[in-house]
């Protein structure tokens, strides 16, 4: 722990409007009882975790009468972002550069305009989004994408507001760049989220190469970092100080390789972030201002030829350990609490899309640490790429292939 701190629809789905109501009311359901480790596949590494509990903990496992997972669309194309809207609506992104909204019937509308151009190469594109806590007054939204810059690629910040007819995003800016750029395709990170003090949060790649892995380590480089920034762009009050010169002010944490998952507990409001390891090494991380998470001079994987890592170490004085760590890796993306009632047993536990792992992940948390872990919709063969809450307390998930899944009660 760290110290610093298909089933189709069919009729049900008939409806285009996206209003929604129903029922919040949970049904009870009884308590579950720990398995084995949901991992049976050797690891990757001999590595000894730091604490109990650190990988491999207990499995739980949810009844099969408990919830229902359906398909609401299989016709987007790479999506990788979902938010929900007040309406009942999903709003969209899709990797090679649009925005788009779906009912909860199932109705895919027509790409949105006005987006600043993207660089959808290789990892990039159009990547994680989330609208404004005041959307309902002010419709504005806030998405991430690679941007071709003058010497590179970097992660980019745009914003904009969607207009009332939802045909086209107004007045869209960049507020934020995390340089230094980068002639790379590969590990943007790209998640963005608001949290509790109206500031976002952001997650950025380390850019994958030896070149440029190292400054996940420079305070003085936006390069695998967890940023938190205004409204506009600007470094948020109450950031950490780093005293090395040249210093970024927007800097939250650092030593981060590839965050694909950022989310905010439901009730303590604290960052919860994940990441993707090399060969092993995959982490869930509880980010705490101003430390070091370590890549890539800790890890728990191996370099993909299955050498180690620099010295091999996973622990050292200054350096924070995961909370949680997958060896074999499962790919953890976007990510969400639920804080629905719908279904008892999920109350604040994480779920997160898992892509190599074809699976969510679902962990329950206590005390901050992961005391139980499941795999759901393992059977879809899907690369999920990111999960969120829906206004009618389901979740809603995305996947590489194009689907849109609602998982709720039966």
């Amino acid at each position: 722990m760290k110290q610093r701190l298909l089933f189709a629809f069919g009729s049900s789905l008939a409806l285009l409007s996206c209003s929604r109501g129903g029922d919040d009311g949970a049904t009870p359901t009884p308590p579950v009882t720990p398995t084995s480790p949901v991992e049976t596949n050797a690891p990757n590494a001999n590595y000894r975790p730091a604490f109990t509990g650190q990988t491999r903990v207990s499995g739980v496992t949810t009844p099969a009468s408990s919830y229902r997972a359906a398909i609401v669309t299989s016709s987007l194309t790479n999506p990788w972002g979902v938010a929900s809207l007040p309406d009942g609506c999903l709003l969209i992104t899709q990797k090679a550069g649009q925005l788009r909204i779906v009912t909860p019937a199932g109705v895919v509308s027509a790409p949105i305009t006005g987006l600043p151009a993207v660089n959808a190469s290789g990892q990039g594109g159009l990547l994680g989004l989330c609208i404004d806590p005041d959307f309902a007054t002010n419709r504005m939204v806030y998405w991430s994408f690679s941007e071709a810059r003058p010497g590179g690629n970097l992660t980019a910040i745009g914003k904009g507001r969607l207009a009332t007819d939802e045909r086209t995003i107004e007045a869209a800016t960049v507020i934020y760049r995390a340089e230094p750029a980068y002639a790379g395709v590969n590990h943007y990170g790209g998640r963005v989220v608001f949290d509790r003090s109206g500031n976002l949060v952001v997650s950025t790649g380390e850019r994958a190469d030896n070149a440029t892995r190292a400054q996940a380590q420079s305070v003085t480089a936006a390069l695998g970092k967890v940023i938190r920034i205004t409204k506009d762009g600007q470094p948020a009050p109450g950031n950490p100080v780093f005293t090395q010169a040249g210093a970024r002010s927007e800097l939250y944490s650092i030593g981060h390789r590839n965050p694909q998952g950022l989310a905010i507990h439901p009730v303590t409001g604290d960052i919860w972030q994940s990441e993707h390891g090399p060969r092993g090494g995959d982490e869930l991380n509880r980010p705490q201002p101003g430390a070091n998470y370590g890549w890539p001079t800790i890890t728990y994987g191996l370099e993909y030829s299955g050498q180690p890592v620099l010295s091999g170490i996973q622990q050292q004085q200054g350096m924070e350990q995961p909370v949680y760590y997958w060896d074999p890796v499962v790919s953890p993306s976007g990510m969400t609490f639920y804080a629905g009632n719908r279904i008892a047993e999920w109350q604040n536990n994480l779920f997160i899309g898992a892509l190599s792992g074809q699976h969510i992940v679902r962990l329950v948390i206590d005390n901050n640490r992961v005391v139980g872990e499941e795999r759901l919709l393992a059977s879809e063969g899907q690369r999920f790429r990111d999960i969120t809450q829906g206004t009618d307390g389901a979740l809603y998930a995305i996947t590489d292939q194009g689907r849109l899944y609602r998982i709720d009660r039966p």
